[in-house]
């Protein structure tokens, strides 16, 4: 008998050939997996951006690819995506803000006149600083013109805030990215809500600061940033920052070299701020160990109401522990000692920055793709923070949070397919890592393993050669799966009827590209978004129905 299903089988098809009957459609790699739609390749550019590209598709092309889905969006249901944007935004689920403000741009200027409404009524709670309205208008530039809605709504994001909030923003952002504070006013041209605001515009538009606004008690941080700019005497400028909450921006840079200074600052320094600059404040002394304002820094990363108001992201988080940890900067030659307990309290900073998560109890298998394509470009653009390393960081939530879970990593041997031909060694491996080693250890180790090419199969062909019992498989990757006899699908079908359980796959993308291995048919399957900060509890839940 000639063997006709060893070339065509819809239980078994090598994954360079699509699944017979199926839609599926060619990746990047040259294997095949479903297309995810606009509206999931929204969320994944909202979250994850484009920024550095993918092993497989270059920065340019994937922004391209990612702007053309949210265009395609915008056709579809304009006041829906603003509204997406807004969640996003606002739910601080995001590691930048950038992405959501071009796409808010996209629609202010290419939806129709009810999108076009929505975008600009959302702009002050996408764009909560001056930098990100800066932003915005760079981004809109692209777009089109200032027309009148443009005007109306950056004219009502300066006027709408009261006056002393308005006089920090304008202290602190005066410009960015070639637009300033003057630029937006000049082409907004608003009508000053108040006398205060009157004062503020007429400073920002002529640099001079008036009798009048000297004696306006909203005013008073203009008064103190001129007066800082004259004093020689650091007690005296630390006072000044210290008592009227002069942002780090508008302290000359001849005192940031000055402990009191960043002692001051720290008194009211908001918690993004704080993150960023604790290599900083160790460096020029302010952060030692048994330092009070070490103890400060320490109370407030372990604070969660804090965090979840300041809309800390986990990726601030991981970045900033993997840099301060270190002890030197990623791009300067500055190096610090760090304190033992700061880099504790980022630790524990970074699980409470996900939302909480209710426990499914379900026998989880955390399957890590460790291939070479996931060890190329970045998530959210920072620096090192490769989909690879980030799978290690997103896999330790749910490790935290189930406690029947095991670790494996998996990737096609560079000399064959992981063991299935006999070719190379095996691609899969049980890793020995937990939620209490430290976080930054963890994707260290993870960063080290072997890799090859991809075959998202792997792990449920593991479990059932060796008769794991798995309730729900979760698959952290890019999707660029292609080295395999056997399609993903596939594989977790045949372990459902092998092992008797209806066991449940999610795949975590971790890129913005516009593929997925879970089957769209298959409703024990699930797509969800890498670095959201909803998706540990998307996945529980999802294990747990």
């Amino acid at each position: 008998m000639f063997k006709f299903t060893k070339h065509y089988s819809t239980l078994t098809t090598p994954q360079a050939q699509a699944i017979p009957g199926t839609n599926q459609v060619a990746n990047s790699a040259g294997g095949f997996t479903w297309a995810v739609t606009d509206w999931v390749r929204l969320d994944r550019f909202l979250i994850l951006g484009s920024e550095g590209g993918t092993y497989y598709i270059k920065e340019a092309k994937l922004t391209v690819e990612n702007a053309a889905a949210v265009q395609r969006c915008i056709a579809e249901d304009g006041v829906r995506v603003v509204n997406t944007i807004v969640a996003v935004a606002t739910e601080g689920r995001a590691p930048k803000t950038d992405p959501a403000i071009f796409a808010l741009a996209m629609c202010a200027k290419l939806g129709d006149e009810a999108t076009r409404k929505a975008a600009y009524a959302a702009l002050p709670a996408v764009c909560r600083t001056g930098t990100q309205l800066m932003h915005f208008a760079e981004y809109a530039q692209g777009f089109g013109g200032w027309g009148r809605g443009m005007r109306k709504a950056v004219a009502a994001w300066f006027n709408d805030k009261p006056a002393r909030d308005l006089a920090y923003q304008l202290v602190k952002y005066g410009s960015r990215d070639g637009w300033s504070t003057r630029d937006l006013l000049r082409l907004a041209h608003p009508r000053a809500a108040s006398p205060s605001h009157d004062r503020l515009f007429a400073w920002v538009t002529s640099g001079a600061l008036t009798d009048e606004a000297k004696a306006d008690q909203a005013l008073q941080l203009l008064s103190a940033a001129d007066e800082l700019k004259r004093v020689d005497e650091v007690a005296r400028a630390a006072a000044l920052v210290r008592e009227h909450r002069i942002p780090r921006e508008a302290v000359p840079t001849t005192w940031l070299t000055f402990a009191e200074i960043w002692d001051a600052l720290l008194a009211d320094m908001p918690m993004t701020a704080m993150i960023r600059n604790l290599a900083t404040m160790t460096r020029v002394g302010l952060l030692k160990a048994g330092s009070d304002a070490a103890k400060t820094v320490v109370a407030r990363l372990g604070d969660e109401a804090r965090l979840k108001k300041a809309r800390v992201h986990p990726v601030a988080v991981l970045a900033a522990l993997t840099t301060y940890k270190s002890g030197h900067g990623a791009r300067g030659g500055g190096t610090w000692a760090p304190v033992a307990a700061v880099v504790d309290a980022l630790d524990g900073a970074f699980y409470q920055a996900f939302k909480a998560v209710e426990p499914s109890g379900k026998r989880t298998l955390l399957a890590l793709d460790v291939s070479g394509s996931m060890t190329s470009g970045t998530i959210a653009g920072v620096p090192g923070l490769t989909p690879r390393i980030g799978s290690a960081a997103m896999a330790l939530i749910t490790a935290a949070t189930e406690r029947d879970h095991q670790f494996v990593a998996f990737t096609a041997a560079a000399g064959g397919y992981g063991g299935q031909y006999g070719g190379g060694e095996s691609g899969l491996r049980p890793l020995a890592i937990s939620p209490r080693q430290r976080l930054d250890d963890v994707c260290k180790a993870v960063d080290g393993l072997p890799f090859g090419g991809t075959d998202c199969a792997l792990p449920m062909l593991w479990a059932e050669r060796n008769r794991v019992d798995v309730d729900t498989f979760v698959i952290y990757t890019d999707s660029e799966t292609w080295a395999g006899s056997v399609h993903p699908a596939q594989a977790i079908r045949a372990y459902r009827q092998a092992r008797g359980i209806a066991a449940k796959v999610v795949v975590v993308g971790m890129t913005s590209n516009g593929f997925s291995i879970a089957d769209p048919n298959d409703a024990g399957m699930l797509d969800v978004v890498g670095f959201d900060t909803a998706t540990p509890a998307v996945i529980s839940d999802f294990a747990r129905a």
